[in-house]
């Protein structure tokens, strides 16, 4: 919980004041009883009651007050609220090493699944679009609103070659969100989902890619996906050999971290589609702030008429 106007909090340190008010007033009531009651009238004059009846009306008032404090100060919370327009990029590597099989049925199949699936998963009201890359980046479909074309794009497995350039595919999703018009003069909010077993090693460098995303407040999310023990087939002069393609995370965390994104890491199917089914609930939704000092107000006028109805009601007074 935070507050938009939190120095009014400070009004809570008068209350011990108050307290020590409030004994000072019962020692000098008491005094003044045991000085002009005659012992033999004490009963009926200061007839005498349970101390915690004669404290409780004072103790819902300063509670009441303390309530009424916090709330004067817009005690606010965050919460979840469906995005109504944004744009995602999903890129999707398609490098020799996403053949690997240690996540089944391939790296790239369940990749390719995870982001089907995905889809499914954002409000329509944002826009999807999708490339792949190895080498060089590959527009697969423009950010659009019917998701039934990107998911399109998506269906048919491409076909995989060696590199890995995931800085230009990072400027490629950053142009594809750059040019969906502007809506009130602004641009809508975007991020990039980018999925991954390795680092790049082909074009510009990543992590500079990554700086001019953030300077574009575009997130990257990127999900690393594989085992150490994946392998590949290749040639070796006319005989075919195994050879491994272990992921490699880091680079990927730090992509993300650098953009203001998060990481994941997923080392089968079930952990890809996992982390694009989080992705699609954090992008749906946005946090913002909610005021809730009307609550708070409430519960400190309620606590004012109990303490005024209990004084009213013991004591034939209000305080």
């Amino acid at each position: 919980m935070t507050f938009a106007d939190p120095l009014v909090l400070l009004g809570l340190l008068g209350l011990p004041l108050l307290i020590i008010w409030y004994r000072g007033q019962q020692r000098r009531r008491a005094r003044a009883a045991s000085a002009f009651v005659a012992p033999a009238l004490t009963g009926s004059v200061a007839p005498r009651r349970p101390r915690w009846r004669r404290h409780l009306p004072m103790l819902a008032f300063a509670l009441a007050l303390a309530v009424l404090i916090v709330a004067a100060a817009r005690p606010q919370r965050s919460v979840a609220r469906p995005v109504t327009d944004g744009v995602v990029m999903l890129a999707d590597d398609t490098s020799s090493s996403m053949n690997a099989t240690d996540v089944a049925p391939s790296r790239l199949r369940a990749a390719l699944r995870a982001a089907r699936r995905f889809l499914g998963g954002v409000p329509s009201t944002i826009q999807v679009g999708a490339i792949e890359f190895a080498r060089t980046p590959i527009l697969l479909q423009s950010p659009t609103s019917n998701h039934a074309l990107t998911k399109a794009a998506l269906t048919q497995v491409p076909r995989t070659s060696g590199g890995t350039a995931v800085g230009e595919a990072i400027q490629t999703a950053m142009r594809e969100i750059a040019s969906v018009p502007r809506v009130g003069g602004k641009r809508p909010p975007g991020a990039i989902v980018l999925i991954s077993d390795g680092a790049s090693n082909v074009g510009i460098g990543p992590l500079t890619a990554a700086r001019e995303s953030r300077a574009q407040h575009i997130p990257i999310y990127t999900i690393s996906v594989g085992t150490p023990n994946g392998t590949i087939p290749g040639k070796q002069g006319s005989q075919t050999v195994t050879g491994p393609v272990p992921v490699s995370r880091e680079q990927l965390a730090r992509i993300a971290s650098i953009s203001g994104g998060r990481t994941f890491t997923a080392s089968d199917a079930a952990g890809v589609s996992a982390a694009y089914t989080h992705l699609a609930a954090r992008l749906g939704h946005k946090r913002v702030k909610q005021e809730i000092s009307v609550g708070f107000a409430g519960g400190g006028l309620a606590l004012l008429l109990v303490g005024g109805a209990l004084s009213l009601l013991w004591f034939g007074r209000l305080a």
